[in-house]
Protein backbone atom coordinates (compact mmCIF):
# COMPACT_ATOMS: atom_id res chain seq x y z
CA UNK A 1 0.00 0.00 0.00
CA UNK A 2 1.07 3.58 -0.65
CA UNK A 3 3.03 4.84 2.43
CA UNK A 4 1.21 8.19 2.21
CA UNK A 5 -2.10 6.36 2.64
CA UNK A 6 -0.68 4.44 5.61
CA UNK A 7 0.50 7.71 7.18
CA UNK A 8 -2.94 9.23 6.79
CA UNK A 9 -4.51 6.15 8.36
CA UNK A 10 -2.02 6.32 11.24
CA UNK A 11 -2.73 9.97 11.98
CA UNK A 12 -6.48 9.49 11.60
CA UNK A 13 -6.23 6.77 14.25
CA UNK A 14 -4.18 9.00 16.55
CA UNK A 15 -6.79 11.73 16.21
CA UNK A 16 -9.66 9.38 17.03
CA UNK A 17 -11.39 9.97 20.35
CA UNK A 18 -10.22 6.62 21.75
CA UNK A 19 -6.61 7.85 21.56
CA UNK A 20 -6.86 11.56 21.00
CA UNK A 21 -3.10 12.10 21.19
CA UNK A 22 -2.89 14.23 18.04
CA UNK A 23 -5.04 17.31 18.57
CA UNK A 24 -3.27 20.21 16.89
CA UNK A 25 -3.26 21.01 13.18
CA UNK A 26 0.52 21.45 13.02
CA UNK A 27 1.20 17.97 14.40
CA UNK A 28 -1.37 16.32 12.15
CA UNK A 29 0.18 17.98 9.12
CA UNK A 30 3.76 17.17 10.14
CA UNK A 31 3.13 13.51 10.94
CA UNK A 32 1.31 13.07 7.63
CA UNK A 33 4.30 14.59 5.81
CA UNK A 34 7.23 12.73 7.43
CA UNK A 35 7.95 9.34 5.81
CA UNK A 36 8.21 7.23 8.95
CA UNK A 37 9.40 4.23 6.93
CA UNK A 38 12.69 6.09 6.32
CA UNK A 39 13.37 5.86 10.07
CA UNK A 40 12.07 2.47 11.15
CA UNK A 41 11.54 0.38 8.01
CA UNK A 42 8.33 -0.40 6.17
CA UNK A 43 7.24 -3.37 8.29
CA UNK A 44 7.23 -1.46 11.57
CA UNK A 45 6.57 2.05 10.35
CA UNK A 46 2.84 2.35 10.94
CA UNK A 47 2.07 -0.08 13.74
CA UNK A 48 1.41 1.72 17.01
CA UNK A 49 3.94 0.01 19.22
CA UNK A 50 7.48 0.68 20.44
CA UNK A 51 10.41 -1.55 19.52
CA UNK A 52 14.16 -1.79 20.02
CA UNK A 53 16.66 -0.48 17.51
CA UNK A 54 20.42 -0.39 18.12
CA UNK A 55 19.89 -0.68 21.85
CA UNK A 56 17.38 2.14 22.15
CA UNK A 57 13.60 2.14 22.27
CA UNK A 58 11.88 3.68 19.27
CA UNK A 59 8.72 5.45 20.44
CA UNK A 60 5.38 4.27 19.16
CA UNK A 61 3.55 6.82 16.98
CA UNK A 62 1.05 7.50 19.77
CA UNK A 63 3.80 8.19 22.32
CA UNK A 64 5.67 10.39 19.83
CA UNK A 65 2.45 12.29 19.20
CA UNK A 66 1.80 12.70 22.89
CA UNK A 67 5.20 14.16 23.75
CA UNK A 68 5.18 16.45 20.71
CA UNK A 69 1.73 17.77 21.59
CA UNK A 70 3.02 18.50 25.07
CA UNK A 71 6.11 20.22 23.67
CA UNK A 72 3.84 22.47 21.58
CA UNK A 73 6.49 24.28 19.49
CA UNK A 74 5.68 27.36 17.46
CA UNK A 75 6.86 28.05 13.93
CA UNK A 76 10.53 29.10 13.77
CA UNK A 77 11.21 28.00 17.36
CA UNK A 78 14.76 26.89 18.13
CA UNK A 79 14.43 23.28 19.30
CA UNK A 80 16.76 20.74 20.89
CA UNK A 81 16.01 17.00 20.96
CA UNK A 82 18.00 15.16 23.63
CA UNK A 83 18.05 11.49 22.70
CA UNK A 84 18.01 11.64 18.92
CA UNK A 85 17.38 7.91 18.57
CA UNK A 86 16.52 7.08 14.97
CA UNK A 87 15.64 10.73 14.24
CA UNK A 88 11.87 10.50 13.75
CA UNK A 89 10.73 13.06 16.33
CA UNK A 90 13.41 15.47 15.10
CA UNK A 91 11.99 15.11 11.58
CA UNK A 92 8.43 15.84 12.72
CA UNK A 93 9.66 18.94 14.51
CA UNK A 94 11.68 19.97 11.44
CA UNK A 95 8.55 19.78 9.32
CA UNK A 96 6.97 22.41 11.57
CA UNK A 97 9.76 24.75 12.74
CA UNK A 98 12.22 24.26 9.87
CA UNK A 99 15.07 21.76 9.68
CA UNK A 100 17.74 24.41 10.35
CA UNK A 101 16.03 25.20 13.67
CA UNK A 102 16.20 21.62 14.98
CA UNK A 103 19.24 20.26 16.80
CA UNK A 104 19.50 16.71 18.14
CA UNK A 105 22.04 14.96 20.31
CA UNK A 106 22.62 11.40 21.47
CA UNK A 107 25.31 9.84 23.63
CA UNK A 108 25.52 6.69 21.48
CA UNK A 109 27.69 7.19 18.41
CA UNK A 110 25.98 4.62 16.21
CA UNK A 111 22.60 6.22 16.90
CA UNK A 112 24.00 9.60 15.86
CA UNK A 113 25.12 8.04 12.57
CA UNK A 114 21.79 6.30 12.13
CA UNK A 115 19.81 9.47 12.81
CA UNK A 116 21.91 11.49 10.37
CA UNK A 117 21.41 8.90 7.63
CA UNK A 118 17.69 8.58 8.24
CA UNK A 119 17.12 12.33 8.32
CA UNK A 120 19.08 12.78 5.10
CA UNK A 121 17.08 10.02 3.38
CA UNK A 122 13.82 11.64 4.49
CA UNK A 123 14.88 15.08 3.26
CA UNK A 124 15.78 16.71 6.59
CA UNK A 125 19.57 16.72 6.31
CA UNK A 126 19.70 20.32 7.60
CA UNK A 127 18.89 18.99 11.09
CA UNK A 128 22.11 19.04 13.11
CA UNK A 129 22.81 15.75 14.94
CA UNK A 130 25.82 15.51 17.25
CA UNK A 131 27.20 13.08 19.80
CA UNK A 132 26.91 14.63 23.26
CA UNK A 133 26.11 13.79 26.86
CA UNK A 134 22.43 14.69 27.01
CA UNK A 135 22.64 16.13 30.51
CA UNK A 136 25.02 18.81 29.19
CA UNK A 137 22.78 19.79 26.27
CA UNK A 138 24.16 21.68 23.29
CA UNK A 139 25.11 25.15 24.54
CA UNK A 140 26.64 26.28 21.25
CA UNK A 141 23.19 26.78 19.72
CA UNK A 142 21.30 27.88 22.84
CA UNK A 143 19.00 29.38 23.89
CA UNK A 144 16.18 27.03 22.90
CA UNK A 145 12.50 27.77 22.87
CA UNK A 146 11.76 24.07 23.33
CA UNK A 147 13.83 21.13 24.57
CA UNK A 148 12.54 17.57 24.31
CA UNK A 149 14.32 15.03 26.53
CA UNK A 150 13.43 11.50 25.39
CA UNK A 151 14.84 9.75 28.46
CA UNK A 152 13.85 9.65 32.12
CA UNK A 153 15.66 11.38 34.99
CA UNK A 154 14.75 12.03 38.60
CA UNK A 155 15.47 15.76 38.26
CA UNK A 156 15.48 18.11 35.26
CA UNK A 157 19.13 18.45 34.13
CA UNK A 158 20.30 21.87 35.23
CA UNK A 159 22.23 22.54 32.02
CA UNK A 160 19.09 22.02 29.93
CA UNK A 161 17.13 24.51 32.03
CA UNK A 162 19.95 27.01 31.64
CA UNK A 163 19.77 26.63 27.86
CA UNK A 164 16.08 27.57 27.67
CA UNK A 165 14.82 30.98 26.65
CA UNK A 166 13.07 32.98 29.37
CA UNK A 167 9.67 31.61 28.31
CA UNK A 168 10.95 28.26 27.01
CA UNK A 169 9.92 24.78 28.13
CA UNK A 170 11.56 21.44 28.67
CA UNK A 171 9.41 18.34 28.18
CA UNK A 172 10.71 15.13 29.74
CA UNK A 173 9.78 11.91 31.57
CA UNK A 174 10.34 12.80 35.24
CA UNK A 175 10.89 10.30 38.05
CA UNK A 176 11.88 6.71 38.69
CA UNK A 177 9.54 3.76 38.72
CA UNK A 178 6.33 5.59 37.91
CA UNK A 179 7.29 8.44 35.60
CA UNK A 180 5.33 11.55 34.71
CA UNK A 181 5.42 13.39 31.41
CA UNK A 182 6.47 16.77 32.71
CA UNK A 183 6.64 20.29 31.36
CA UNK A 184 9.45 22.13 33.12
CA UNK A 185 9.66 25.89 32.74
CA UNK A 186 12.92 27.84 32.68
CA UNK A 187 12.33 28.87 36.30
CA UNK A 188 12.11 25.21 37.34
CA UNK A 189 8.34 25.02 37.86
CA UNK A 190 6.93 21.62 36.90
CA UNK A 191 3.56 20.64 35.40
CA UNK A 192 2.75 16.95 35.09
CA UNK A 193 0.73 15.41 32.25
CA UNK A 194 0.06 11.79 33.15
CA UNK A 195 2.24 8.73 33.39
CA UNK A 196 4.78 7.45 30.86
CA UNK A 197 7.45 4.75 30.68
CA UNK A 198 10.77 5.76 29.12
CA UNK A 199 14.26 4.35 29.31
CA UNK A 200 16.58 6.21 31.70
CA UNK A 201 19.06 8.82 30.60
CA UNK A 202 22.61 7.67 30.01
CA UNK A 203 25.75 9.52 31.01
CA UNK A 204 29.17 9.70 29.40
CA UNK A 205 30.87 6.31 29.35
CA UNK A 206 27.64 4.32 29.03
CA UNK A 207 26.28 2.88 25.83
CA UNK A 208 22.72 1.91 25.02
CA UNK A 209 23.50 -1.83 25.14
CA UNK A 210 25.51 -2.00 28.38
CA UNK A 211 24.32 -3.99 31.40
CA UNK A 212 23.77 -1.02 33.73
CA UNK A 213 22.13 1.67 31.68
CA UNK A 214 19.96 3.09 34.44
CA UNK A 215 21.33 6.41 35.55
CA UNK A 216 18.51 6.76 38.05
CA UNK A 217 19.63 3.61 39.89
CA UNK A 218 22.99 5.22 40.55
CA UNK A 219 21.33 8.49 41.55
CA UNK A 220 19.09 6.61 44.00
CA UNK A 221 22.10 4.89 45.55
CA UNK A 222 23.87 8.21 45.95
CA UNK A 223 20.85 9.82 47.58
CA UNK A 224 20.47 6.85 49.94
CA UNK A 225 24.15 7.14 50.89
CA UNK A 226 23.79 10.84 51.63
CA UNK A 227 20.64 10.25 53.67
CA UNK A 228 22.38 7.56 55.70
CA UNK A 229 25.31 9.87 56.38
CA UNK A 230 22.91 12.63 57.42
CA UNK A 231 21.09 10.34 59.87
CA UNK A 232 24.41 9.16 61.28
CA UNK A 233 25.62 12.48 62.26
Amino acid sequence: MDPAVLRDDMVDSLQHESKGVVRSAWLSTAMRAVPREAFVGEQQAYSDRPFERLGTRVLSPSTAGRVLETLSPEEDDNVLVVGAGVGYTAAVLAEHVGAANVHAIDITRRLVIEARQNLAEAGYDAVLVDRRDGAAGLPEYAPYDRILLEAAAIDPPRALLQQLTEDGRLVMPLGTGEQSLAVVEADGSVHRHGTVAFQPMLVEGEQADTVERNRTHREDRERARRAAQSRAG
